[in-house]
């Protein structure tokens, strides 16, 4: 895909906007006259081929981190996929012209960035972005960077090892297909156990679950075996720690958290996408993207409303932008 000149760079970006805090559906609007982002230093600016949605990115919308959120107006979204067309002057991994992805915002919700990813151009952290893998589409790269890198730092950062068996609570969504594979490919567990509802059993055993659980016919909880790690991505931390070994781990990505359970926060970090990049290329660990999509800008808010029902597969993606 051509990168446009610096010279031809517009002043102004097609961009989903939020005002105020509210329902997606009631706050999001399209706007033409968002102004382009200034490159800083660090930054690199991306024309956005896709984006990704994330269960933040609605929480965000409605509220939940007000207290370190960004000014309003926002556009919101975090994973990007996308060419390079101008590069900050401390900038030394990217060129114009390269593809890259990544998960724009270093820390969640910790003044996550004004325009975000749902936006023709965004600016970007050097440091979190990596160099799209040749053998994936934009629309693969950007499912992965946010759900990927929870995925990987949660399991690295309680000690995940090869040998261990782990349990994984909403197998199917964005984090739990990628800790599925990576628990299985890349980390070595001596076994996958997930849980889903009944129509998604299939997709757990193909990524690499050994143990694929109908949440709708039996408490996993109640099962006689136990796990040394258990990785919550839906907020069960209440059952999860009755499902772990004693003195082992149980984690979740979604509070309210109940002890021993712990919690784990993201920070983006372009480094392990490129750790990642052999796994990715051989595919050995795969994007999965939910089926209904991927959804044209113009319906970014049915994507929001798939999203927010809970039925969706792996990720939602946006593509084409604009």
């Amino acid at each position: 895909m051509a990168a446009p000149s610096n010279a031809s760079l517009p002043s102004k970006n097609k961009a989903w906007v939020y005002s105020e805090y509210g329902k997606s559906v009631d706050v999001l609007k399209l706007d033409s006259n968002v102004t382009v982002p200034e490159v800083k230093e660090d930054q690199v600016l991306i024309k956005v081929v896709a984006a990704a949605l994330n269960p933040i990115d609605y929480k965000r919308l409605l509220g939940f981190f007000k207290a370190s959120d960004s000014p309003l107006p926002t556009v919101p979204g975090y994973d990007v996929a996308g060419v390079v067309v101008k590069v900050g002057s401390q900038v030394k991994n990217f060129k114009e012209g390269d593809e890259v992805y990544g998960d724009i915002n270093e820390k969640a919700v910790d003044h996550p960035k004004v325009i975000g990813s749902l936006a023709e151009y965004t600016a970007v952290e050097e440091k979190v972005l990596a160099l799209k893998p040749k053998n994936l589409s934009f629309v693969e790269a950007a499912s992965l960077p946010l759900a990927i890198e929870t995925a990987y730092e949660g399991l690295e950062h309680f000690g995940f090892s090869a040998g261990k068996s782990i349990l994984v609570l909403g197998g199917a969504g964005g984090v739990g297909t990628q800790v599925i594979q990576l628990a299985k490919h890349v980390f070595g567990a001596s076994k996958v156990a997930a849980t889903s509802s009944t129509g998604k059993l299939e997709l757990l055993k193909s990524l690499g679950a050994d143990l694929a659980i109908d949440y709708t016919k039996e408490n996993f909880e109640d099962l006689p075996e136990k796990f040394d790690f258990v990785y919550d991505t839906v907020g069960q931390s209440d059952r999860a720690v009755k499902a772990v070994k004693e003195g082992r781990h149980a984690v979740t990505i979604v509070r309210p958290v109940t002890p021993p359970a712990s919690i784990f926060f993201l920070t983006s970090d372009g480094s392990v996408l490129e750790k990642l990049k052999p796994y990715l290329e051989s595919g050995k660990v795969k994007p999965v993207i939910d089926p209904k999509g991927p959804f044209p800008f113009s319906k970014t808010i049915e994507a929001f409303s798939h999203l927010e029902s809970n039925r969706a597969i792996g990720k939602v993606v946006i593509h084409p932008i604009p």
